[in-house]
């Protein structure tokens, strides 16, 4: 068995993501772990004719079952904003809020034993000027998100003369992606308000 992440981004559906993953790649497994919240969640109560549908800020606790390329079993536990613990049989119509994390354990002996192969993870870097309130924004911003990100302390008139002739600006912080300029805090606060940092993130 091998461990596979899985991270999910705003409005992805929970049950159709993993039956997605399990008939693309040809696998079976469980689902070993999860974090994240919903803005929706649908699921089926024992007893009842029809799903339950429950919307707002809901905060995953537990998703239990299995996966294969014929389809998924799983049990979901939620908590809403009263801390009312809620749960049943994972319906489609599940819909994260502003993300999930989730570790598959992907069963060996299959035609995908091996895990497969991560795309490259584009290289960000960013230049900073020491006591600059931006560069500290821009800085906490990549922490929070888990961007994995390299660092440039601005502390002579060379660097910044070297930092304008690849951006064209002399302002700070000057964010980079796979070496092409970006902008600054404010355009890096822009990408992460349509979403576009998401495949940054670990």
């Amino acid at each position: 068995m091998h461990a596979l992440p899985l991270h999910l981004g705003p409005g992805s559906d929970l049950r159709h993501s993993l039956e997605q993953l399990a008939a693309e790649q040809q696998i079976s497994g469980f689902v070993l772990g999860v974090v994240g919240n919903l803005s929706q969640a649908a699921f089926q109560c024992p007893g009842q004719a029809e799903p339950t549908l429950l919307q707002g800020d809901l905060e995953i606790i537990t998703l239990n079952g299995t996966l294969s390329p014929q389809g998924v079993h799983l049990h979901l536990s939620l908590s809403d904003g009263s801390c009312q613990v809620w749960g049943g049989h994972l319906e489609n119509g599940t819909l994260v809020l502003k993300g999930a994390d989730l570790l598959v354990g992907v069963l060996a002996n299959q035609a995908s034993e091996e895990p497969p192969a991560a795309e490259p993870q584009p290289l960000v870097e960013i230049a900073v000027l020491p006591g600059c309130p931006f560069s500290a924004r821009a800085l906490r911003m990549l922490r929070t998100l888990g961007i994995p990100h390299e660092v440039l302390q601005v502390t002579s008139e060379e660097q910044r003369q070297e930092l304008e002739q690849l951006s064209g600006q002399r302002s700070l912080p000057q964010v980079f992606i796979d070496g092409q300029p970006i902008g600054g805090y404010s355009d890096l606060a822009d990408l992460h308000a349509r979403g576009q940092l998401e495949s940054l993130r670990r």
